[in-house]
């Protein structure tokens, strides 16, 4: 059979493709610069080569009605929009920082500094309506930090009485405004304008610091044109696509890209910016923009950044995680989240202190565009739309385009682009878990992005919800019925297209593209129409693995050592040796003797052959306070899940057919209630001073220790 030089030349740039970034590829060393730019080169040469063909191949000729010309003209602008911000992730990732070592070194200088002579820190805590389950683990965690001079303050804009009793009696300073102008922003600026530390730490009321987050960051500051260190938002939660798609234990959160890959390669550029929470700024830095964080837009954070760096200030940023935070528990909750900061970031683009304003290199303009919320949402969306519209109306999003034009040019592009990104992020970069995620959110974000093209400034800043508050099952109507409703559509546009005597496309030739092209589409509608039902939360409190020994008391005189198998707040779960029955039924008291902790007294929630469970039944308190030491500012909270691009996507396919795993239940009501209080204090300025003399909470862990 005599070999056909022509299929070998169609196919020739996919195994070029392919050979060169999915088989050589892994094998460069990526830490090094010169692998970078051999990557960047290698994709943006078979980009470049696609766009040529893509613009003077299928656009430029294309002829007909004005409608058909719009629509080809359209979607050739939305690809290259979207080929523009693809091309700047791309000159991100050329290079990538590792403070890590710096870090080390700071910190060892800084634990061989006499006390007193270590800079002073105000750690401020922004609320306005979350729980004291949320609150709670975030004061006390704050107040075990590891840093001799340091003072914290609950910054409430909602001015709650119980608040403010529960920061008196945690020994933590409270403020309060008259009222709520610029939302956190104001807040924090009334709070600057109260307090006098040489540095700010800030954090979120759910985002809990680890023990070390000052001794590991304030070192950077020896360098005068540190402004802002950052680090990553980490979560000792899941987020709403892990949790219902049944992804706990095999897919990241969605945050891992950016925080561990996008800012890490900024950093690098010392373009980093701000995010807000798990941040200390230098209140010198501040001074210079006017002693107050920004208030023109609702992302304030990325806002301050730009502003500094206009004052030649930079944002250093730590890839370690040293605060542990929530992920948005509901669909909601993600909404509320993700509508801010793209709202927030398109909102820049009209200020004088934006990345068009004056005082900023080109590349810092190029590295602060914020359009990436746009053009994303609008490819991710017209993704789902150009085949459908081509099944049912015949309308082609381009002219002159072949099944060999489609392997020869297009597979190659899409190829190089999501392999690139993988040699650049392996571990935090997951194509299809991107493309469900992106679908997800096009439907809701991009029409609020749209109206802040229209009016920028007419925006109300939300908080985000957490606790009890967001742990409702429910599902997402709008996104829901958008992504059935483009599936359904899809499906039948097959259907009837495939039939000669219903078919509405005239070029039969393109069926098969554009049925591989529907039918990916489908699989993802599907995934989204999964991830838009959400299942009620069956834990108030997460739960993390914890192996190691344990005293047991009671029911009774009886006295016994078990094994922690899980540990929570309200509850534990202890292996039960086969040959070494329980004494008691369940509902039968006893005392748990945790190390670093205490005694915590208890209930038998559950019992059967391999383990049983306790419900803790202690009230706020010093036993308390120390398993919230113990549990979430010393990294066992950590919930890493290592994944690769290919076991993410076959995770994610198995999810179509597989059911959200059910949450082991242990416990069924709360380890402690809430104070819920109708009443307000006056709509005042209010400072209650925190108390000079603290808890040393290391030597109250190390006495509970040496008990064990």
């Amino acid at each position: 059979m005599p070999f056909d030089v022509r299929i070998l030349e169609v196919f020739a740039p996919l195994m070029l493709v392919v050979g060169s970034i999915y088989v050589l590829g892994p094998l460069l060393p990526m830490a090094r610069s010169w692998a970078r730019r051999l990557v960047f080169a290698m994709v943006w040469l078979v980009v470049g080569w696609y766009l040529h063909w893509r613009l003077f191949t299928t656009v430029l000729p294309a002829d007909g009605p004005w409608y058909e010309l719009g629509w080809i003209w359209f979607c050739f602008t939305v690809e290259l929009l979207a080929i523009g911000d693809a091309l700047i992730l791309y000159i991100v990732f050329l290079r990538k920082s590792d403070r890590g070592p710096e870090a080390d070194a700071h910190e060892v200088h800084l634990r061989s500094m006499r006390r007193e002579s270590l800079p002073s820190v105000d750690v401020y805590i922004p609320t306005y309506d979350e729980q004291l389950e949320v609150l709670e683990k975030t004061i006390v965690g704050a107040l075990c930090l590891d840093y001799p001079n340091f003072r914290v303050w609950v910054l409430d804009d909602g001015r709650r009485p119980w608040l403010k009793a529960f920061c008196e009696a945690k020994g933590v300073g409270y403020i309060t405004r008259p009222d709520n102008a610029h939302a956190k922003a104001g807040n924090i600026n009334h709070a600057l304008a109260k307090t006098n530390a040489e540095y700010l730490a800030l954090f979120d009321a759910d985002f809990i610091a680890q023990r070390n987050f000052l001794m590991r960051t304030m070192g950077f500051f020896a360098d005068p044109a540190i402004g802002i260190v950052q680090v990553p938002h980490t979560f000792y939660n899941q987020d709403p696509m892990q949790t219902n798609l049944a992804l706990r234990k095999t897919l990241p959160d969605d945050q891992r890209f950016f925080f561990e890959a996008i800012m890490q390669s900024r950093d690098g550029w010392d373009a980093a910016f701000c995010c807000g929470s798990n941040s200390v700024t230098r209140r010198e830095a501040l001074r210079s923009i006017g002693d107050a964080l920004p208030t023109q837009s609702i992302t304030e954070d990325m806002l301050l950044s730009l502003m500094l760096l206009r004052k030649g200030y930079i944002t250093r940023y730590l890839c370690e995680p040293l605060a542990y935070g929530l992920a948005p528990e509901s669909i909601d909750a993600f909404f509320v989240q993700r509508s801010r900061w793209a709202r927030g970031a398109m909102q820049i683009l009209y200020l004088a202190a934006g990345p068009f304003g004056k005082g900023l290199t080109f590349l810092q303009r190029l590295l602060f565009l914020p359009t990436h919320w746009l053009t994303q949402s609008l490819t991710f969306f017209l993704s789902s739309v150009v085949p459908l519209v081509f099944l049912w109306t015949g309308l082609l999003p381009m002219v002159s385009v072949t099944l060999e034009g489609f392997v020869h040019y297009l597979i190659p592009m899409v190829l190089a682009m999501v392999g690139g990104l993988c040699l650049y992020a392996p571990k935090e970069y997951f194509p299809l878990a991107v493309q469900v995620l992106g679908t997800f959110q096009s439907f809701k974000i991009l029409p609020s992005l749209l109206f802040t093209l229209v009016k920028p400034f007419d925006l109300k800043f939300k908080v985000t919800p957490k606790g009890e508050a967001a742990r409702r099952a429910g599902y997402d109507r709008r996104v829901f019925w958008t992504a059935a409703t483009l599936m359904v559509l899809t499906t039948v546009g097959i259907l009837v297209n495939v039939l000669p005597e219903w078919r509405i496309i005239s070029e039969s030739a393109l069926i098969p593209i554009v049925a591989i092209w529907a039918a990916y589409n489908i699989v993802v509608l599907f995934l989204v129409c999964m991830l838009s039902l959400q299942g009620a939360g069956k834990r108030v409190e997460e739960r993390f693995a914890c192996d190691e020994p344990v005293w047991i008391i009671g029911p009774g005189a009886a006295r016994r050592m078990s094994q922690l198998k899980d540990i929570s707040l309200s509850g534990a779960a202890l292996l039960n040796h086969v040959d070494e029955a329980i004494p008691g039924r369940v509902g039968d008291g006893l005392k748990v003797f945790v190390a670093e902790v205490g005694f915590i007294p208890g209930r038998i929630a559950r019992l059967d052959q391999q383990l049983f469970g306790v419900r803790f039944a202690f009230d706020r308190g010093v036993e308390r306070d120390l398993l919230i030491r113990k549990l979430f500012t010393s990294g066992l909270v950590a919930t890493t899940v290592s994944a690769t691009a290919w076991s993410a996507t076959a995770a994610i396919l198995k999810s179509i057919w597989a059911s959200p795993s059910a949450t082991q239940e242990v416990e069924s009501e709360r380890g402690t209630k809430d104070i819920v209080s109708p009443a307000k204090l006056a709509a005042q300025s209010l400072v209650v001073l925190p108390r000079a003399a603290l808890n040393d909470w290391s030597s109250l862990a190390r006495q509970r220790r040496a008990v064990a």
